[in-house]
């Protein structure tokens, strides 16, 4: 026997619709290889048993929106820890999300915050950046406002940033991002690794060194001419790099934004 839907049943089939449909609109998901997190091609973890393999192969970025809160969910291809107690469910890693909302060249920022080593083509020029670091929030922001310049008013720190399975998630203020569609905009990812005691020209970053050591990423150069960033999202051969005779960048890593689909 079929049942016929009253008109007040009909109405909330459609609003539930609605809402799922909304959900949907509101979320962004871009996903990105396994396997290449070696920088250029070359680079390879320390060699302390913490940084376990895969700990920052970039596999997902996903972003949704609600009303006054935005979440940024970073994932990686290994199960999150935390062994120096950070208290946050991970150590190890550091994430840069960058985004171009406006998507017009000369519009941003081309140049990175210290110690990362990278740059951004001028029509993915980034508009903010929200950092998930298992620091407090009071010490990201102090390095910020200490090292980043300009920049600093573009980046967002969220009150709270913390790891669970494979999954860092950071939430920010939707109006801190500004106005427009998530769904629109352009971005990137840089896995890095967090460092507690950083370098002056380094914003809370791990360096990569020409070997490999205890807490060093190896396969890079000593100089400072090369990306210090194991993943992005898309195509890591953009971390290409050329170091010049005396030290310097003859050639700076370029990226570009990504688009979901």
């Amino acid at each position: 026997m079929s049942k016929v839907l009253t008109k007040g049943a009909w109405i909330g089939l459609l609003l539930v619709l609605l809402a799922a449909n909304a959900a949907v609109a509101g979320e962004v998901v871009i996903t990105d290889p396994t396997g290449d997190d070696n920088g250029p091609g070359s680079y390879v973890y320390p060699t302390d048993a913490v940084y376990t393999p895969g700990s920052f192969d970039l596999t997902e970025l996903k972003v949704s929106q609600k009303g006054k809160r935005t979440n940024f969910e970073v994932s990686v291809n290994a199960n999150l820890n935390d062994p120096w107690g950070m208290g946050g469910g991970f150590s190890v890693q550091m994430v840069f999300i960058f985004i171009d909302m406006d998507g017009k060249e000369g519009s941003g920022f081309t140049t990175t915050p210290p110690g990362l080593n990278v740059e951004f083509a001028p029509d993915s020029a980034w508009d903010k950046l929200v950092i998930l670091s298992p620091q407090s929030t009071a010490r990201v922001r102090q390095e910020v406002e200490a090292k980043a310049g300009d920049m600093a008013s573009a980046i967002i720190v969220p009150s709270r940033t913390r790891g669970s399975g494979r999954t860092i998630t950071g939430t920010v203020s939707t109006a801190d991002l500004g106005d427009g569609d998530p769904a629109t905009w352009g971005y990137q990812v840089l896995m890095q690794s967090n460092e507690g005691f950083p370098d002056e020209n380094a914003l809370l970053t791990r360096k990569v060194n020409e070997y490999e050591g205890q807490h060093r990423f190896g396969g890079g150069t000593d100089y400072d001419c090369d990306p210090h960033v194991m993943d992005i999202l898309g195509d890591s051969s953009q971390l290409s790099y050329e170091c010049a005779d005396d030290g310097t960048a003859k050639k700076t890593a370029t990226l570009t934004m990504v688009h979901a689909q």
